[in-house]
């Protein structure tokens, strides 16, 4: 076959899969298998986080061809938002339109070189009108649908950036693109959708997406954060008003001393009746919410109102603070403080010398209490409810509660509305016009898309989004009365993009509609999805809640978008931290392909470790996966005819090798299609090469030994195929192979190749394997036992004693106690 030159078999083979165009997908699929990697944001090049992730994809897709499917496997650009915006700024006075279609130029040439089997004439890019036409169709099929709606609110706002952001997107008090402490901002007329009211469904529906990582599903059962308690109506002092609070523990109910509000609660402010108090709890709230979310939890301070909140199960008062440990984001934004019971009423009862009530476990005294008392108990100083075992009495008081007429059984969940609204530039445009008399109107669908201007000049965020600085985007008419109006300046969420991306691929050329529910019909639901653990609340979350809106509107035939989520492992640089163009430690595969080759950089990379494990990139790996390639190379060059042999014709070394590449294949078949190690099929055919050159040392004797080192290259040609596309496809033509080797059929693995004459046993001494021993297969386990017992490691540990045990286990080892 001549040397290994990588540069004329892409060149070659590129071509030839661009004629053939090996890609495309089908109009008329009969086995579907729709695999999707998450799309990457154009903020520069591609890099070898992005190779990884991409590749995993790509073997699957290549596979699935194999065995015969019609696969849709496209790719697309999300092109909108902070990450391509910061980039374009950080870099001066470059337009981020440019700026992002400059990226996604040079992208495009990296996925295209890596053979990334990509259908790329269904290729999406969200900053362009003809997606985000759609994107915007979305927005007013939940406007529709009452799932839409505009709201002041207190929102969390990362000061750097200047936007307001998801809980999703500021966990742990951070924004989650630049890590600036996260403040509060009161922002009026904000955009929202009702993800809660999704709540329970995306709970309940968690159960059924059981091809999704527990990780992930863990994650989301936590974010959703369902909670069954009571809600229990308090008056207020010297007023008819009243606040209801949410709790968890109605069962401590008589040990309420207080009572402490967000400073984000409407109610925060209204609250003193005293000029001197309102002038101090406004002080205080503006303090407050300047502060992170980690400061509020971990200081603990508030103010108190001058009002009492009065305890319906017993009369009594409760002070009344504002206290920047409640968020306002759960619940009814107030909590009953149960100091004696509650670690954080506790710590702020005793700053502020609040009383403190035991009402579970009568033999505490609460002077001498160093923390709360959290665990089960009798309830006490509790009227009707004594000596009532606490978990009996969270039901009893909330029964109670509710015969009352002051509350009842609520559930309640962490999860909060999706806030969509962006003070940003570059992004999707809202769709609603304001008009003065009409109020907030929906563009007409007809009218869609509203055009980004790509004009602007002055695109810094200023608290406000650059569009409202711009006349000629903002006024127009009233599509109701037809007077002046304005439109809407802030953009949407960029996880409002990659919300339906999914869907747009099965039909993306289409300028009717979003696409037709027929060719949604034929690919829906994704069968493998691919990308990141770190999108398992913000994306994969809205990802499952506006498929389950769709669904309800009959434009989907599923309500889960994807069957199997797969997280790969981040790839990280030689000293540990993960590749980030923020970090500025990234590999470009270019560099790579230019030195080894795609198919050697490809393999390099599956072979470091399982997809789903962090790995630390080297390019050591990358000599030792060249010189695999040059192996493999050879010994395809010297098959000889084809076709399966008579196993009772080859000898030893023949059966052998025989064996050795039908396990690989066999590793490859489960692997492919099942845990995506790799990393284990590249070893397996390590192993049949040694076993190869093993029986290559004496020229086969028979045409039946020919025809096993024909049969040992047509499978190494299959399986290295999917991860090593350019091999696989020369190792198939030169082997007599006609078309694509993925147009080609996946082998079938031989039961009666996999059984050997032998067996390996290992022996341990005291549990530490100090040797194996190779038996005959079917070996009877005293023969195994005497076998162990002759070796010459054995007797010497046994120095002429007998064993305290052995134990064996039979066709794998055995265990000498000494």
């Amino acid at each position: 076959m001549g040397d290994y030159d990588f540069r004329s078999l892409e060149s070659k083979w590129q071509k030839r899969w661009t004629d053939a165009k090996l890609y495309r997908t089908s109009d008329a699929p009969k086995r579907k298998y729709y695999v999707l990697e998450m799309f990457a944001y154009p903020s520069g090049d591609i890099h070898m986080g992005h190779f990884r992730n991409y590749s995993i994809g790509d073997v699957v897709a290549r596979f699935k061809m194999m065995q015969g499917f019609d696969v849709l496997h496209p790719f697309g650009w999300d092109a909108f938002g902070q990450p391509a915006e910061g980039a374009a700024l950080k870099r001066g006075n470059i337009h981020p339109h440019e700026w992002t279609i400059g990226n996604i130029e040079t992208g495009n040439a990296t996925l295209q070189r890596m053979a990334i089997s990509y259908d790329w004439d269904r290729e999406i890019r969200t900053c362009e009108p003809d997606y985000y036409k759609w994107t915007q169709w979305v927005f007013l099929q939940l406007h529709k649908a009452g799932l839409a709606y505009r709201a002041p609110s207190w929102v969390n706002w990362c000061t750097k950036d200047e936007w307001a952001l998801t809980n999703e997107q500021s966990e742990g008090g951070v924004c989650w693109r630049c890590g600036t402490p996260i403040t509060m901002k009161e922002l009026q007329g904000s955009w929202f959708f009702r993800t809660s009211q999704f709540a329970d469904r995306l709970l309940k529906d968690i159960d059924r997406i059981d091809g999704w990582p527990d990780t992930v599903r863990t994650i989301q059962r936590n974010w959703i954060g369902r909670s069954e308690g009571a809600e229990i109506t308090f008056g207020l002092d010297a007023s008819k008003d009243a606040i209801k609070v949410f709790t968890t523990r109605p069962d401590t109910i008589y040990g309420v001393t207080f009572m402490a509000v967000s400073p984000e609660s409407p109610l925060a402010r209204s609250l003193p009746t005293d000029p001197a108090r309102r002038r101090e709890v406004e002080e205080y709230i503006r303090k407050a919410l300047v502060r992170d979310e980690a400061q509020r939890d971990r200081e603990k301070d508030g103010v108190f109102t001058g009002r009492h909140a009065i305890n319906p199960f017993n009369g009594e008062k409760a002070q009344l603070w504002v206290a920047d440990y409640v968020l306002g984001g759960y619940g009814t934004g107030v909590v009953m403080g149960v100091p004696a019971h509650d670690q954080r009423d506790f710590e702020f009862a005793k700053r502020y010398a609040i009383p403190i009530r035991v009402v579970i476990n009568p033999g505490l005294d609460p002077a001498a209490m160093t923390e709360a008392f959290v665990d089960d108990g009798i309830m006490c100083n509790s009227g009707p409810f004594d000596g009532t075992p606490n978990q009996e009495g969270i039901a009893k008081t909330t029964a109670h509660a509710k015969a009352k007429g002051f509350g009842g059984p609520k559930v309640n969940f962490k999860l909060r509305d999706w806030l969509v609204s962006r003070q940003r530039y570059w992004g999707c445009p809202i769709p609603i016009i304001h008009c003065a008399e009409c109020g907030a109107v929906p563009v007409p669908e007809k009218d869609l898309p509203v055009v980004l201007p790509l004009d602007i000049t002055q695109y810094v965020p200023k608290g406000r989004s650059p569009l409202a600085d711009s006349p000629a985007f903002m006024k127009t008419k009233c599509p109701k009365c037809g007077g002046p109006a304005e439109r809407d300046p802030d953009t949407m969420d960029t996880f409002m993009c990659s919300s339906w991306y999914q869907t747009r691929y099965v039909d993306p050329k289409n300028a009717k509609n979003p696409w037709e529910k027929e060719e949604a019909r034929k690919w829906m639901p994704v069968d493998l999805y691919i990308g990141g653990v770190e999108h398992a609340r913000g994306h994969c979350l809205y990802f499952r809640f506006i498929t389950k809106v769709l669904y309800d509107q009959g434009w989907l035939p599923t309500d889960e978008p994807a069957l199997r989520l797969f997280n790969h492992g981040m790839v990280c640089d030689e000293k540990g931290d993960v590749m980030s163009k923020r970090k500025g430690n990234v590999v470009s595969p270019q560099e790579i392909m230019d030195k080894y080759g795609v198919d050697v950089a490809r393999l390099a990379m599956f072979f470091f470790a399982p997809s789903e494990d962090e790995i630390k990139w080297s390019e050591r790996g990358l000599i030792g996966a060249q010189r695999f390639v040059e192996r493999i190379w050879e010994a395809v060059g010297k098959a000889g005819a084809s076709g399966a042999p008579d196993a009772s014709k080859l000898s030893a070394p023949c059966r052998e090798m025989r064996r050795k590449i039908h396990v690989a294949l066999q590793k490859a078949t489960g692997s492919f299609d099942g845990n995506l190690h790799f990393n284990t099929v590249i070893a397996g055919l390590m192993e049949a090469m040694n076993a190869h050159d093993a029986a290559a040392k004496k020229p086969p004797s028979n045409d039946d030994e020919r025809r096993a080192f024909g049969e040992f290259a047509g499978i190494l040609a299959k399986v290295i195929a999917p991860m090593a596309p350019f091999l696989g496809e020369e190792f198939h033509e030169r082997l007599g192979g006609t078309g694509s080797v993925f147009r080609s059929a996946w082998p079938a693995v031989d039961p009666a190749a996999l059984k050997t004459d032998t067996i390996e046993v290992v022996i341990q001494i005291n549990g530490k394997t100090r040797a194996t021993v190779e038996l005959p297969s079917g070996s009877s386990e005293d023969a195994v036992r005497a076998a162990a017992l002759a070796h010459e490691s054995v007797r010497k540990a046994l120095d002429g004693k007998q064993p305290k045990k052995v134990i064996v286990v039979r066709g794998k080892l055995v265990n000498v106690v000494v």
